[in-house]
């Protein structure tokens, strides 16, 4: 439980003054003020009922006492309302890989656009009233809490403008969010150093992609910039002699006398895809 979501429930009691069908007549305030959630949570914290922990290093963190201990995974999704699992982390949850991941890898949404929904997320919640009452009284809001690390993984957060309910899916019966099989396979592609590196990636797509070409190729080409869909169109087309009628439409956004890389983090190389016009800067006795 985190501070805004244990203020909100303290706003609600007062605003209703009932829990559970029973009145609640000890709350003869209106509305809370900072010094009755202050004065909640220390007694809460006093008889145990909520805790902190060392597990999740933030003060604004708490675990509800009798609940069982969730894993990291859990956590931040519950802290971070607007975050998924990605890149090597998903990779572990679809069974794409068999390595396991020491990092904990997170997608969020940057804070210009976490601090929108933040707002939006407070006012269905509490109401458009109801919000501006409760943060003139200095109630906590739902803000982004800083996480470097949860029990023993370190979390490794990047952001995306496209993180959004289509790019994920959640766990059933847990706040677990996790990027969508084509997600997966487009953040590998972008972002292979995240995901176990290029040569893990190109074998990945080599045992999985016939599989899911269907959820790999609409997520590239729904959300996929043109050099995603280059990238995507040689390692599937020409490395992988899989077909597909969008691999056409890709082919269009091939661009002769340009310096376009397979992977972005290595230098340019004169071995070329002439169809895809990409440099293929890969080598491939390491990869075999």
């Amino acid at each position: 439980m985190t501070d805004y979501q244990l203020g909100s429930l303290v706003f609600r009691l007062y605003q209703t003054k009932t829990y559970r069908g029973e009145a609640l007549g000890q709350l003869q305030q209106a509305l809370p003020e900072r010094a009755d959630y202050t004065r909640l949570l220390g007694g809460l914290v006093t008889d145990g009922i909520l805790q902190r922990t060392k597990d999740v290093p933030n003060k604004d963190v708490l675990v509800v006492l009798g609940q069982d201990q969730a894993a990291a995974e859990d956590i931040i999704c519950c802290v971070d309302p607007f975050c998924y699992l990605s890149h090597l982390s998903a990779m572990e949850y679809h069974g794409l890989t068999d390595r396991l991941p020491k990092l904990l890898f997170v997608t969020s949404l940057p804070q210009p656009q976490w601090g929108r929904l933040a707002t939006e997320r407070m006012q269905k919640d509490l109401g458009a009233a109801g919000l501006a009452s409760y943060l003139q009284a200095g109630l906590p809001p739902l803000r982004r809490l800083r996480l470097d690390k949860i029990q023993r993984k370190i979390v490794s957060m990047h952001t995306s403008v496209q993180c959004d309910p289509g790019a994920y899916v959640t766990v059933q019966g847990k706040p677990r969010r996790v990027a969508t099989i084509g997600r997966t396979f487009l953040d590998m592609l972008r972002e292979p150093a995240l995901c176990g590196g290029i040569y893990h990636v190109l074998d990945l797509f080599a045992e999985q992609a016939p599989r899911y070409l269907r959820l790999i190729v609409d997520e590239i080409d729904r959300h996929g910039t043109t050099i995603d869909k280059v990238r995507a169109g040689y390692v599937l087309a020409e490395r992988l002699n899989l077909t597909h009628p969008t691999f056409d439409v890709w082919r269009t956004f091939a661009q002769r006398g340009g310096s376009r890389k397979l992977y972005a983090q290595t230098g340019y190389s004169p071995r070329f895809s002439e169809t895809w016009c990409l440099s293929i800067n890969i080598d491939e006795a390491e990869e075999a």
